[in-house]
């Protein structure tokens, strides 16, 4: 991709006001790409480098599209939503998680993801989905399905493949961590993470068409009712996908544009980085006036005495 200058612009600051006084402040740093890779405005620095969490779901799903996967078992745009989703553990999403396994004719036990505290299965896991969809292409490539979380396993090298082409990196720059779930995870710069999500909704591929569709069409997958994610696709009609990352990574694209936007908090607040996402969405004028305002009295007013204020903005190269 084509890289920035250090730094373009100073960092948006998020700052807590209880009754209109400063109470505490988070620092933001957010960019916009397109689907070549070029930068195109920046608060902070857009070779900043963070994990990119579980932003990455509707990459590593590429996995299940390129792969016959979703034709073989007869898996539906409701289906994907659910493998690229970070969902609430609600009735209706762990269904759709056990549909694919039901489908696949996987046991539900074969999950490696992590019992929620409190809960009584895996599938309740906000990832399990995920999980779901690299155990659906285990057995449509007959891979081992008790390894698929180990990163030489064959599954997470064909995700890592996908990734490297639409980056145009070689496979072993990348840096890898394991996520809470257990599957791998990328560090990655913000202008990556932007680039990616230009070309998720770019139109370009019909791979990644099919995900940002079905994201955009079962919002409720992605998240939960009265989640960021879902909210905004629903009132978004469709224009915009979005997924959030864990420690204060936010991403979302303008579906048929080829533009992309990356958010990183640096010190993970998920507060910060949902009132950022909406000040910024206004600014490029991604969202009506009125779609901002429904969502900053969801997300920005905390409480009777509290509410985020946002100050700054993305500066155009």
């Amino acid at each position: 991709m084509t890289r920035g200058k250090r730094t373009q612009a100073a960092e948006i600051e998020v700052r807590l006001l209880r009754e209109g006084i400063a109470e505490s402040t988070h620092h933001v740093q957010a960019t916009v790409a397109d689907d070549r890779g070029r930068v195109l405005s920046v608060a902070g620095n857009s070779e900043t480098a963070t994990f990119v969490r579980s932003a990455l779901k509707p990459f590593q799903a590429l996995a299940v599209t390129t792969t016959g996967t979703l034709e073989r078992f007869n898996l539906s745009d409701r289906d994907l939503a659910i493998i690229c989703s970070s969902h609430q553990g609600r009735i209706e999403q762990v269904r759709q998680v056990f549909n694919i396994l039901w489908r696949c004719d996987i046991d539900p036990s074969q999950l490696q993801c992590p019992i929620p505290p409190g809960k009584y299965s895996p599938l309740e896991y906000n990832c399990s989905g995920k999980h779901a969809g690299m155990l659906a292409v285990c057995q449509q490539l007959n891979f081992p399905l008790n390894t698929y979380l180990s990163r030489n396993h064959p599954v997470q090298k064909l995700i890592l493949s996908k990734i490297a082409e639409l980056l145009r990196m070689p496979a072993e720059e990348f840096i890898a961590a394991h996520d809470d779930c257990g599957a791998p995870t990328y560090f990655m710069q913000l202008g990556q993470m932007a680039t990616l999500y230009a070309q998720l909704a770019s139109g370009s591929s019909v791979d990644m068409e099919r995900i940002s569709r079905a994201m955009t069409h079962y919002p409720e997958m992605v998240a939960g009712i009265g989640e960021f994610d879902t909210e905004l696709m629903r009132l978004a009609n469709g224009e915009l996908v979005s997924k959030a990352g864990a420690e204060g990574v936010q991403c979302i694209a303008r579906v048929g544009e080829g533009l992309g936007l990356a958010i990183k908090v640096s010190d993970g607040a998920k507060r910060a980085k949902y009132a950022v996402a909406i000040h910024l969405l206004k600014q490029l004028g991604w969202i009506l006036p009125s779609v901002a305002e429904t969502l900053a009295e969801r997300f920005m007013t905390l409480s009777e005495f509290k509410r985020l204020e946002v100050v700054g903005e993305l500066s155009l190269l």
